[in-house]
């Protein structure tokens, strides 16, 4: 039997997910971190893009946010402003952010707006990915 640990997942207007996991793999801004039972204490943040996790031997696949992350040996928390099951997507609505953040990045914008449009863009992106990703699986 895999040794776990404690995982809770927090968005912004609901909890995620709570209870045991073998194994976490997140975007961490440098690429992707995985996490096992016994791992270092540690506190990163997380860029928008593919959470998956081991538990009870099945893995979930999820579409997230920018957020924070705190790792503990015995536990790990995310707390991120959106987190979503591929089926959960609205690929249509996705779609239309993502055009919609494209226009914009063509418009003179200050260095604010120009970031807040690059991190829409890339949400979009995101959800696409991965709705396509793992809906077309089943």
């Amino acid at each position: 039997m895999k040794k776990t640990f404690h995982l809770e997942i927090l968005a912004s207007k609901r909890p995620f997910f709570k209870g045991e996991c073998e194994e976490l793999i997140f975007p961490a801004i440098d690429g992707e971190c995985g996490i096992l039972a016994d791992h270092e204490p540690m506190v990163s943040a997380i860029q928008s893009g593919e959470l998956r996790f081991c538990s009870d031997g099945k893995w979930t696949y999820a579409a997230v946010s920018e957020g924070l992350i705190e790792i503990t040996s015995q536990y790990v928390i995310i707390l991120a402003d959106t987190v979503e099951y591929p089926e959960e997507i609205d690929k249509n609505r996705a779609e239309e952010a993502k055009l919609r953040a494209e226009e914009q990045l063509r418009q003179k914008q200050s260095i604010r707006e120009y970031y807040r449009t690059q991190a829409a863009l890339n949400r979009a992106i995101n959800r696409l990915k991965i709705s396509q990703r793992h809906i077309n699986k089943h």
